[in-house]
């Protein structure tokens, strides 16, 4: 069941990021992101109050506040990468290397000792999910963003996606510390301290209003978010962690394969080569 939880992580993911990329085209961003925390928050916060818990422990709920804050981190430095005009740079290093930064703190850390198939798996995903995210082409396919950006600032490009790397691996490993016998409450832990994070920007900024229309398919957005962190929590804890993350982040491919047949989009010769990297990376992955 564990590669399966975390497979189903990759694919709540990836249809969060292909469809809050289009409500992106329709909205202001932060808007749509803060109303994404605000339904993950509410979906993360019924979810632990609908599985039982035995015990849940300080420990627990702040490894998951941890969590949330690395969550934070990286979707705010992946957004100022992003306004920097360097999709190109920032989305590939934060994939790339929040995926290393995790699989080393399991095997360093954690003590995980991945099989010979599941390493040529990990081996595989690294370039895989480079060439997926549009590593050196400057486009990432429906869920990126249109509106027309500055140029591009390479070096602070690339701090931009080492930091928000940095946030995927705290996101990943601080929630698979917690305690099974915690449920759910980690996540929706992670989702308070993620919201309160984001709350005094929210205040300052004066978030502009969306249209109705728009505001619950963001809360929706938010609430596929929470679901696909509460995947990966129960792969982590059936599996090592090592292979849980990489499984989990295998979500880049899917807003590739949404564009390709719904928006009828081109899929260029390396993400094609990047999806079928990770195709062979899921199954080495399953199996060792």
């Amino acid at each position: 069941m564990g590669p399966l939880l975390a497979l189903a992580s990759a694919v709540c993911y990836g249809i969060v990021d292909f469809t809050g990329g289009i409500l992106s085209r329709r909205a202001s961003y932060a808007t749509v992101t803060f109303l994404g925390q605000l339904g993950g928050l509410l979906f993360a916060c019924a979810a632990a109050l609908l599985v039982s818990a035995s015990s849940v422990h300080l420990s627990d709920l702040l490894w998951g506040a941890l969590s949330g804050a690395g969550s934070c981190t990286a979707m705010l430095f992946l957004n100022r990468g992003l306004s920097r005009g360097a999709m190109s740079v920032v989305v590939p290093v934060s994939a790339v290397t929040g995926v290393a930064l995790s699989v080393l703190c399991g095997v360093l850390a954690l003590g995980d000792r991945p099989g010979p198939l599941a390493w040529v798996g990990i081996v595989v995903t690294v370039p895989a999910l480079w060439l997926v995210a549009g590593g050196g082409t400057g486009r990432r396919g429906a869920a990126a963003e249109v509106r027309p950006a500055p140029p591009a600032r390479p070096g602070g490009a690339v701090g931009d996606g080492l930091v928000a790397s940095g946030g995927v691996a705290v996101q990943y490993v601080a929630l698979g510390l917690a305690a099974p016998s915690a449920g759910l409450w980690p996540v929706a832990a992670g989702r308070v301290a993620a919201v309160l994070l984001l709350l005094p920007g929210a205040v300052r900024g004066g978030l502009p209003r969306p249209a109705p229309r728009l505001s619950v398919p963001s809360l929706l957005v938010g609430a596929g978010a929470a679901l696909g962190l509460i995947l990966y929590l129960l792969a982590a804890q059936r599996q090592l962690l090592a292979v849980a993350v990489v499984l989990a982040s295998l979500y880049p491919a899917l807003p590739v394969i949404l564009g390709l047949a719904l928006l009828h989009e081109r899929v260029r010769a390396p993400q094609a080569a990047g999806l079928l990297g990770a195709a062979a990376a899921t199954v080495l992955l399953t199996l060792g």
